[in-house]
C-alpha cells in the first residue's frame, strides 16, 4: 500500500528519534560555537538549507539518519523546530521489518561509546539522550585537520573512531587531547587505515 506524505516537513527537534547511540561532544560544542558566531540572517539561512534526512517509521515517528550533532547543538542553543526531508515512508511496516530495512540501508548505527553493538531498543528516544564517544570527537577533529577525506558512506566517522579506539588509550584523550589528535592524524595516514572510507594515502 502506497502512503502519501510530504517529503519536506517542519518538525520539533524534541520529537526526533536518533538512529545512533552516541555523538562526539567536541563536535557538538564546535557547532554551538559556530552558531553563536552567526548573526540572525546566517542562522535563518542555516536552518533553511540544512534539512534533516529522516525515515518515517511505525507510529508516524521520524527517525533522523544524519545531523545528530547539529540537532543536539541546536537544542542546547534553544532552537525548537527544523526542516525534515523524508527519505522513505516505512510507517506501514511492523517494527521487526522496519529495523531490518533500516539495517540493510545502513540507516542505523546501534553501537555504544565502547564500540559494542546493542539491540535497537537501546537507541535513545531523544537527541538529548545521546552519549558522548570521545573517539568520535577525535575522528571528527582528525577529518577537519585533513587526516582523511569526508565520505558519503553512512556513519563513516564511527569506523574511524573504532580504528583510533584500538590504537590510543582512553586516558590520552582525556588528559592530552591535542597530543591524541596529532597521533590520530599520523595513524590515519598509515597503511593500516587503508580499508577505511576517505583514506587519503600514506
Amino acid at each position: 500500500m502506497t502512503r502519501v506524505y510530504r517529503p519536506l516537513v517542519s518538525a520539533k527537534l524534541s520529537d526526533l528519534r536518533p538512529t545512533q547511540l552516541t555523538v562526539g561532544y567536541a563536535e557538538v560544542l564546535e557547532k554551538r560555537k559556530q552558531w553563536n558566531e552567526m548573526d540572525k540572517k546566517a542562522r535563518k539561512d542555516l536552518l533553511a538549507r540544512h534539512w534533516f534526512p529522516c525515515i518515517l517509521g511505525p507510529g508516524g515517528v521520524h527517525y533522523v539518519v544524519d545531523h545528530h550533532h547539529l540537532g543536539l547543538a541546536l537544542i542546547q542553543e534553544g532552537v525548537k523546530s527544523i526542516w525534515l526531508v523524508v527519505l522513505k515512508d516505512l510507517s506501514w511496516l511492523e517494527p521487526a521489518q522496519f529495523w531490518r530495512v533500516m539495517d540493510f540501508h545502513q540507516w542505523v548505527h546501534p553501537y555504544d561509546q565502547n564500540g559494542t553493538r546493542h539491540d535497537y531498543e537501546a537507541l535513545p528516544r531523544h537527541l538529548t539522550q545521546l552519549e558522548n564517544d570521545p573517539y568520535r570527537s577525535l575522528a571528527g577533529q582528525a577529518r577537519v585537520a585533513g587526516a582523511f577525506a569526508k565520505d558519503s558512506m553512512p556513519f563513516s566517522e564511527f569506523l574511524w573512531a573504532d580504528f583510533f579506539r584500538c590504537k590510543l588509550k582512553p586516558d590520552m584523550l582525556t588528559q592530552d587531547f591535542a597530543g591524541a589528535l596529532k597521533k590520530a592524524i599520523k595513524l590515519a595516514r598509515t597503511e593500516q587505515a587503508r580499508y577505511l572510507p576517505g583514506w587519503a594515502g600514506a
